[in-house]
């Protein structure tokens, strides 16, 4: 029986749920189907990675292709899935081994010339494997971001048949290393300085008052006042933030924003909506 499983991550949220993907090569009339819910985002994956599987000097199977992204009720989208679902073909064909391939988790979109493009959420996705005891396996522009799971082992690549030669031997990833967070250093002075604000002493008050205590805070009164001047500076004052906390921030502006700009690790996000944003 040709059958070959992966396993790689959805986005539910900030919950990255785990999904199987079976492959099954069968004997019958050439096609390729994708069950599980798949979104357009996913379905059109079957043409990227016959494009890319041929372009890399692979063979496609003139048999009936099925691909289960499992579990069936979840829903699948983005082009994450493009990296398992061809290296399920390759495997269920025999052309690469796959006693390997429950010791990583893949996600990547695939380019029609076979390399790996970026993709949204790697973060988020990185933060929900690091306790399945698998590495992770993902594009090279997204590694440093996923590389801030101390736990997560991260191997970064930059194309299919890089991770080929990986799978095969003959040329075997390294395990990426994230030198930002060594080289760098978080600290109030990320922050505007919370001296720079005079008077204001009743407001000041409350801020130190909200931060030693861990207390929501909401400031009122009219424009001009210094509302926004000490919201800025009210996260220089808080403690610094834990790993817990800094992943998860990392996570929610992963998804957010597409990817995580590495140099606001361990910085407490601040956003400042213009004055326009609320009626006079």
């Amino acid at each position: 029986m040709s059958l070959a499983v992966l396993y790689s991550r959805a986005l539910s949220g900030i919950q990255a749920p785990l999904v199987t993907v079976e492959t099954h090569i069968a004997n019958g009339l050439p096609s390729f189907t994708i069950v599980g819910l798949p979104d357009t985002e996913v379905k059109e994956s079957k043409d990227r990675v016959r494009a890319a599987l041929q372009n890399a000097q692979f063979k496609i199977p003139a048999q009936r292709i099925t691909i289960n992204l499992a579990p069936a009720d979840l829903p699948k989208e983005s082009g994450r899935f493009d990296l398992p679902i061809a290296l399920g073909i390759l495997a269920a064909t025999g052309q690469i081994p796959k006693d390997k391939l429950d010791q990583y988790e893949w996600a990547g979109e695939l380019a029609l010339t076979g390399e790996l493009r970026p993709i949204h959420g790697a973060l988020a996705m990185t933060y929900n494997a690091s306790q399945s005891g698998r590495s992770f396996v993902l594009p090279q522009q997204n590694a440093a971001e996923a590389a801030l799971v101390k736990e997560a082992t991260i191997y970064a690549a930059k194309s299919l048949l890089q991770i080929c030669a990986h799978l095969s031997g003959r040329e075997p990833l390294q395990i990426y290393k994230n030198l930002f967070e060594n080289n760098s250093e978080s600290g109030d002075s990320a922050y505007p300085d919370f001296d720079e604000v005079k008077g204001q002493i009743h407001a000041k008050r409350a801020l130190e008052t909200a931060a030693s205590g861990g207390h929501s805070l909401l400031m009122i009164g009219p424009p001009g006042t210094g509302k926004s001047m000490l919201a800025a500076r009210f996260p220089g004052i808080l403690p610094p933030m834990t790993e817990a906390e800094a992943l998860e921030s990392a996570a929610i502006q992963s998804l957010s924003y597409g990817s995580f700009n590495i140099e606001n690790w361990k910085r407490r996000p601040f956003r400042s909506p213009h004055h326009t944003a609320s009626g006079v």
